[in-house]
């Protein structure tokens, strides 16, 4: 449990990371997210609210496996290699949309201003990783 506190805290200090997931054609894809992270017990769970684009959806559909990577310039790094799956639920997408708001700086974000139609619109997606 402590190696994953020390990850969360880094995690959450960086803020943005490389994730990268793998396509059918076995080619690897990066892009720059911002994952929120929970720890219930000793079970780490990562989130993160994005755009449910073809890329990313094809992607995930050749292989649940993503990898996230942080980084910052005094060498502090955090790696999670997760299992990944998108969440339908309103109501857990909702409690992740309220747990990204009301976190502290920098790590807080209010996702109103890029999906104006909330949690349960079309246009959010939310991913989860564990």
């Amino acid at each position: 449990m402590v190696v994953q506190k020390e990850f969360i805290e880094r995690a959450h200090r960086i803020v943005w990371c490389s994730v990268a997931t793998v396509g059918p054609d076995q080619r690897p894809r990066s892009r720059i997210l911002h994952p929120i992270w929970e720890l219930d017990g000793d079970e780490l769970t990562g989130w993160i609210v994005t755009r449910k684009t073809p890329v990313k959806v094809r992607h995930l559909a050749n292989s649940r496996y993503l990898s996230c990577t942080y980084w910052e310039p005094g060498h502090e790094v955090a790696v999670a290699d997760c299992e990944a799956g998108w969440v339908a639920d309103v109501a857990t997408r909702q409690r992740v949309w309220e747990l990204y708001r009301d976190a502290p700086a920098p790590l807080g974000y209010d996702f109103w201003s890029v999906f104006p139609d909330g949690p349960a619109g079309e246009s959010p997606a939310l991913l989860k990783k564990s």
